[in-house]
């Protein structure tokens, strides 16, 4: 043992007594490598100990009275002569009492474990589980009744939506061209923001009035339109709403189907003022071309240059052969007129 380098075969003095009703008599009490080693006087071996099973009697007293671990019976007396042997015995005792397991510690170790994996879980897993199942069983009215209060907002920002029956019509006709036959009334321009579209909860899609003024043909607002319906097949657009709410929004809707309104104005503000999360060149291409629409005229309406959209131009699906119209030109027309003089 490493607690005994400095007592090789270190020898003392003692009294021994086999049992409680055992006369005690003199022995030499010898210190080996894993042993202590009792004999009598004619060096005759009495009993060997395990060093690591000594066990002493009455600490911090004298003389000290050992023992076998587990047998009190047997006892050896060492007095004050036999300090240095003393001294040499604590010290194996005390790197045992520091190898020895605690099942105390352990258990607190395994408590204190068990309390942060706890913390972890509700730190890292519990708010996004719970968000994610208050968005899975959200019934779809709450999400309108959600749509509705944040375009309140948005309205209060940016002004009433642009309208006009000619319009109305014409933007409808974008809708289904782009996002299916049913997919009439997802589209509304605002005459303020956003930059240049974003996502309502219920799918609807905010378009900037600058999408259908200023370019000259239909297929610039069509390629943000697709674009748009991309973010949301990837990204549920109440998701964001709610993670910025944090626990307690997702506890709201979980319990009550609503929102804070201070959540609802911020999030208003940050859809007419943030742009929207780019997308991978390969998911735009590919619902390019599922939607039949070429990806140049949306290419170059984001870079007029083309440097930083070149994959989208090079990689259009229609470059050869040009899709169907998106618009016709009356419509077209009458889209651009939809927000008045």
């Amino acid at each position: 043992m490493t607690a005994l380098e400095d007592y090789a075969r270190l020898e003392a003095t003692g009294l021994w007594r086999a049992s409680p009703d055992a006369q005690r008599q003199d022995v030499v009490v010898s210190l080996g490598e894993a042993s202590l080693t009792i004999a009598d006087m004619q060096d005759r071996a009495l009993a060997h100990w395990s060093l690591a099973a000594v066990a002493r009697l009455n600490p911090g007293e004298m003389p000290a009275l050992y023992h076998p671990d587990g047998d009190t019976g047997e006892q050896l007396e060492l007095g004050e002569e036999a300090e240095d042997m003393i001294v040499a015995i604590e010290r194996v005792r005390q790197a045992v009492e520091r190898r020895r397991p605690r099942p105390g510690r352990l258990r607190l170790a395994g408590v204190l474990a068990a309390l942060a994996l706890i913390g972890a879980v509700a730190v890292l897993w519990l708010p996004g589980a719970m968000r994610d199942h208050a968005l899975r069983i959200l019934p779809p009215a709450k999400r309108t009744e959600i749509s509705e209060a944040l375009m309140t907002e948005i309205q209060a920002l940016s002004g009433r939506p642009c309208q006009t029956p000619e319009g109305e019509a014409a933007l409808d006709a974008l809708a289904r061209r782009v996002l299916g036959a049913e997919a009439g009334g997802r589209l509304v321009v605002l005459r303020e923001g956003p930059s240049p579209t974003a996502s309502l909860p219920d799918g609807r899609i905010l378009l900037a009035r600058g999408l259908v003024e200023d370019p000259q043909e239909p297929d610039v607002p069509a390629g943000f339109v697709l674009a748009e319906a991309l973010r949301q097949a990837a990204t549920d657009p109440l998701d964001a709403l709610v993670r910025a709410g944090g626990v307690a929004a997702s506890f709201r809707l979980l319990t009550s189907g609503t929102l804070p309104q201070d959540l609802l104005r911020a999030h208003a503000r940050a859809l007419l003022t943030e742009p929207p999360a780019a997308l991978p060149d390969e998911t735009l291409l590919a619902g390019f071309e599922a939607a039949a629409l070429s990806a140049r005229p949306y290419a170059y309406a984001r870079d007029v240059t083309g440097e930083t959209v070149l994959s989208l131009i090079e990689a259009d699906p229609f470059a050869q052969e040009p899709p169907r119209p998106v618009l016709s030109d009356a419509d077209w027309l009458r889209l651009q007129g939809i927000c008045g003089a």
